[in-house]
């Protein structure tokens, strides 16, 4: 937005200046145009390295296993905290906010703080297929199946090359008694991943009356908090692995 409106004006100030030495209106649009894609370019390159470099310091805080429950929930408020400071940025920059929304999401989903995960999620994007697809276990755990679907639905558009979303779509239909539905989800799944043996793997056991097993797509699987971790996984805090943008 910011950025935008700063490119425009320099734009119009570049193609009204050419007029100002008797030259036509037209023959300032050309200059007016580079200038104005120039600016908007280096505007918006320079937002992108202020994002990214918040991204790696949050990051950073959330890296390496906590000693303790209670150090894993001070790193996680400490990470939000840098993330909401960096919703200055959607002021300038489009598709910023969703993209930070949906990171904030994901930490307060993983924390169990649905009600402030939901408040975020709503705010996100679809392009972040890990933050769609916790919000469809977040519907799945509010047995609101229909919103759930919707949810996993556009996280396998934005995410159809990332095994585990298939993966856990498919858990969430199974315990909702739909196997037909998740038969033909892996199916769909394993067509847009043919190298994937996991997939394959998990439609097979479908196929042959067996329980889909989720080992094969840990760590990743834990976060969705669908399934308690092994007590060796719990013993020393929880350790989160942060999305990067997608």
């Amino acid at each position: 937005m910011y950025n935008l409106l700063i490119a425009l004006g320099v734009g119009v100030a570049i193609t009204l200046g050419v007029k100002l030495f008797d030259f036509s209106l037209w023959a300032g649009l050309v200059p007016g145009t580079l200038a104005f894609l120039g600016t908007y370019f280096v505007l918006a390159r320079r937002t992108g390295q202020q994002l990214q470099g918040l991204m790696g310091t949050v990051q950073k805080e959330l890296q390496g296993q906590p000693t303790s429950q209670k150090e894993a929930t001070a790193r996680v408020e400490r990470a939000i905290k840098m993330l909401e400071g960096g919703l200055v940025f959607e002021k300038w920059q489009f598709m910023v906010g969703p993209e930070i929304h949906a990171q904030i999401g994901m930490l307060k989903y993983m924390t169990k703080d649905l009600d402030g995960a939901k408040a975020h999620f709503d705010k996100a994007g679809p392009r972040n297929y890990m933050a769609k697809a916790m919000e469809g276990a977040l519907h799945y755990q509010r047995k609101d199946f229909t919103a759930m679907k919707k949810a996993f639905d556009a996280a396998i558009v934005s995410g159809k090359k990332e095994p585990v979303v298939w993966a856990v779509y498919a858990w969430c239909l199974i315990q909702n008694k739909e196997k037909d539905e998740a038969l033909r989800l892996l199916a769909r799944g394993v067509e847009n991943n043919p190298s994937d043996e996991r997939l394959k793997n998990s439609l097979q056991a479908l196929q042959n009356d067996k329980r889909l097993k989720m080992k094969p797509y840990e760590p990743m699987w834990w976060q969705f908090g669908l399934e308690p971790p092994p007590p060796q996984m719990m013993g020393g805090g929880r350790r989160f692995q942060f999305s990067p943008r997608r």
